[in-house]
């Protein structure tokens, strides 16, 4: 049996949590006629982190979408550019997701103080696990990068 990575634990978990959060909210609607809002804050927050540790998995596992007709034609040093190339341009775009979920942290704890709807909880709460499980994401491009290099330059398929 494949040992579960810390990502795919968190996943699970979450999911979990995310559909006994919507059940319990279905019974209360039902029964008492009553939505509960802080089940509705719970789960858009965390299918936000449950978003951030998939894109992780897929890195690791190839999954993300890509133009293998065109990459397939390509010699093995111009692969090994261009998952170079993409690796570092997906590396840009989490670094900036992580630059602004932390500026817009630092702004809600020291300027807006602002609170949650629901919960009245600070919202730089549910704002900081962005950046994170943003290291899950970080150590997937390392981790695939690293490997695809290493299988091209062996000889093998990406």
């Amino acid at each position: 049996m494949k040992k579960l990575k810390l990502e795919e634990i968190l996943v699970v978990v979450i999911l979990s949590v995310m559909a006994l959060l919507g059940f319990v909210n279905v019974l209360s609607r039902y029964i008492f006629h009553l939505s509960l809002a802080a089940t509705e804050e719970l789960e858009v927050n965390m299918f936000v982190w449950v978003t951030i540790l998939g894109i992780a998995i897929a890195f690791e596992r190839g999954s993300h979408l890509g133009m293998n007709i065109v990459f397939d034609k390509f010699p093995k040093s111009l692969k090994t550019i261009a998952i170079i190339l993409s690796s570092l341009l997906a590396i840009w775009l989490f670094v900036m997701v992580d630059y602004y979920a932390i500026k817009d942290v630092i702004r809600d704890i020291t300027l807006y103080h602002s609170r949650s709807e629901a919960l009245n909880i600070p919202v730089w709460m549910y704002t900081i696990w962005t950046p994170i499980l943003s290291v899950f994401v970080f150590k997937s491009i390392i981790v695939a990068t690293l490997h695809n290099i290493k299988q091209i330059q062996s000889g093998g398929a990406k």
